[in-house]
């Protein structure tokens, strides 16, 4: 039952891989040998070279060899993305202009029809003149659809100006379009594709931030409490056991977060942060003291803020050695600002590292992109400060009030 499931789950991903190559295939632009059979719209001239009914047969041979080779090479090298830009296609292409005005002047007729294939050749070489302002592709094509016309008139040929003129014009338009269209849904896809990625780089970031928080956060309660643990079964067993039940209760909030974290549809709030910060300043020793003011928080606001509650509390217990610690919330119309003040070590502690950690370059960044910044560093000459400030969206409090 379980190699059928698996056969299955393999048919069905071998046939998504095989339809997103397909779609691929679909839109890959042509080759560079797809141009190659228009050629044979020489094939009269050919035949009336070897049936030599044109003067100088000789002469129209190489000059209808040599267009075809000028042809060639112009239409390889207007195809290939080394050349882009470069004069290597446009000297190619004049060659290819000197050679078919020689033959329609000198022959007419059936030789008419190398300005189309010309005109084709135009653009694809001068196609980029076309996604840009277009000029220098219609200056050319025009150029040459009148010439074939006004030529045609004067020699004769197997159908009268209009259409030699009217095919010139067509022939270069449509393949530069063409051309053009491709290349377009090529970079389309190349900027899904871009786009894919970075969603992608973002949200593991906002995991890896997400994670980072959640778990240094659990991790220094777990310590702090089993330390309590430690200290306290010698001589208060109830206490003992009241400190390991929080621990289990850590551990299994801790779960929950973290699968929250996952589906990306955890949102810390500030109240819990800070009801979760006294415990753990008190189970640390460390005195506590949070004070809260100010008009009710956006959800977002305060969601961002009980991570900055999270992040700074727990830097006082793992590093500063303080004994008491001040957390303070004050809440305007416009703007609101958290302010964590510990009396530890200071500069030169732990406290204060010569370089921000994991934490709060997370920290920073997400204020950043909310509008508002955070500031960390030694407090006078004893004691460490993080500052966060926020500006308050007034359209989502509104919201909140509602």
């Amino acid at each position: 039952m379980t190699d059928s499931k698996s056969w299955r789950r393999a048919g069905r991903k071998s046939e998504r891989k095989g339809g997103r190559e397909a779609e691929i295939e679909r839109h890959k632009p042509p080759g560079k040998f797809a141009f190659l059979p228009w050629l044979f719209m020489l094939t009269g001239d050919v035949q009336e070279l070897f049936r030599g009914e044109v003067p100088l047969p000789w002469l129209g041979g190489a000059g209808v060899l040599a267009f075809a080779v000028l042809y060639a090479l112009a239409v390889f090298t207007g195809l290939d993305q080394r050349y882009r830009g470069t004069r290597v296609p446009v000297r190619w292409l004049a060659g290819m202009a000197v050679v078919t005005y020689a033959l329609t002047i000198g022959y007419g007729g059936e030789w008419l029809l190398c300005f189309p294939l010309l005109s084709l050749a135009s653009g694809i070489v001068l196609r980029r003149g076309l996604s840009e302002s277009g000029r220098p592709l219609a200056v050319v094509i025009f150029a040459l659809a009148g010439s074939a016309g006004v030529i045609a008139s004067l020699r004769g040929g197997p159908s009268d100006s209009l259409i030699v003129g009217y095919g010139t014009l067509l022939s270069g338009f449509v393949t530069a379009a063409m051309l053009s269209l491709f290349e377009a849904v090529a970079q389309l896809r190349a900027t899904r594709e871009e786009l894919a990625r970075s969603a992608v780089e973002r949200e593991r970031l906002r995991f890896s931030r997400d994670l980072h928080d959640l778990l240094g956060h659990t991790m220094s309660v777990i310590v702090v409490k089993a330390e309590a643990v430690r200290r306290l079964a010698p001589r208060d067993l109830d206490a003992a056991i009241g400190q390991a039940a929080d621990i289990e209760a850590v551990g299994r909030q801790a779960l929950t977060e973290i699968r929250e974290a996952v589906t990306g549809y955890r949102e810390s709030t500030l109240t819990t942060e800070l009801d979760r910060a006294r415990s753990l300043l008190e189970a640390s020793g460390i005195t506590p003291d949070i004070r809260q003011s100010g008009p009710p928080l956006p959800p977002q606001t305060a969601a961002l803020l009980g991570w900055v509650v999270r992040e700074g509390v727990t830097n006082v217990v793992r590093h500063s050695g303080a004994g008491r610690c001040t957390v303070e919330v004050r809440g305007e119309t416009d703007q609101v600002r958290l302010e964590i003040t510990d009396n530890g070590g200071g500069v030169g502690s732990e406290a204060a590292p010569a370089s921000p950690g994991n934490g709060l370059k997370g920290l920073t960044e997400r204020l950043a992109a909310a509008g508002g910044h955070l500031t960390a560093g030694p407090d006078g000459r004893k004691g460490f400060r993080l500052v966060a400030e926020l500006p308050v969206d007034s359209e989502s409090e509104e919201d909140h009030h509602s």
